[in-house]
C-alpha cells in the first residue's frame, strides 16, 4: 500500500484582490510570512477575524496567494462557534454555501456564501497518484496509526502537476485521530 504525508489544515481564509482591498486597503498584496507544501501556496503576515451570527473567531491567518473568489475553510466545530452551517466540500465549491462577515484593519466584507469545511483530500502530481495507484476525483480510505489509530473513509484523490503529496485533514480530525508532528497514512483502495 502506498502512504502519504499527513497535514492539518487549520482554519483559513483565501481573499479574492478586491475582498483584499477592502480589508487592508488599496492596492494591498499579501505578505508571504512562510511557503507551505503545495507550491507556490504561503501562509501570510495578514490576519482578518471571521464574524458570525453567534460569535467571532480573530487573528485568521489568509492564505496566497489571491484567488478569483474569497473562501472560510473551518472545521465543523469552528462553524458551530460562528453560528453558521458550513457544507464539507472540496475547496473552490462555495456556490450556496454559508455566509459570513470579515474584518480586517480597514474594513469589513460581508460574504453572501464562501464558508466550508474542507472535504479531507490528498494532492498528488499525476506521477505520484500513478506511483500510488490512484486516479483524479478517486475516493479512498486512508489509515493513520496513532495512539487512536483511525480510518478516514470518503478522501478525495485530486492531482494536478502543480500539486505535491500531501494529505489534508482539518483540525478536528486531527484531533481526533492523533495526527500530530509528522504523521503518515496508508491509502486503502475501496
Amino acid at each position: 500500500m502506498a502512504t502519504v504525508l499527513v497535514e492539518t489544515s487549520a482554519r483559513h481564509v483565501h481573499l479574492s484582490q478586491e475582498a483584499l482591498e477592502v480589508l487592508f486597503g488599496k492596492d494591498a498584496k499579501l505578505t508571504e510570512k512562510k511557503p507551505l507544501s503545495q507550491p507556490g501556496q504561503f501562509a501570510c503576515e495578514e490576519r482578518v477575524t471571521i464574524v458570525g451570527p453567534k460569535k467571532s473567531i480573530p487573528n485568521v491567518i489568509i492564505l496566497g496567494p489571491v484567488r478569483p473568489e474569497s473562501q472560510v475553510e473551518v472545521s465543523l466545530t469552528d462553524a458551530r462557534t460562528l453560528g453558521v452551517d458550513a457544507p464539507v466540500r472540496e475547496s473552490g465549491d462555495i456556490k450556496g454555501s454559508a455566509g459570513c462577515k470579515l474584518v480586517g484593519p480597514c474594513g469589513e466584507i460581508e460574504l453572501t456564501e464562501g464558508v466550508i469545511a474542507a472535504k479531507r483530500h490528498i494532492h498528488f502530481t499525476p506521477e505520484e497518484a500513478a506511483e500510488a495507484g490512484v486516479a483524479d476525483k478517486e475516493i479512498v480510505c486512508v489509515k493513520i496509526t496513532s495512539e487512536r489509530t483511525t480510518i478516514f473513509d470518503d478522501v478525495v484523490v485530486r492531482v494536478k502537476p502543480t500539486f505535491s503529496a500531501a494529505m489534508h485533514i482539518d483540525t478536528d480530525e486531527s484531533n481526533a485521530a492523533c495526527a500530530f508532528g509528522k504523521c503518515y497514512g496508508e491509502i486503502i483502495k475501496k
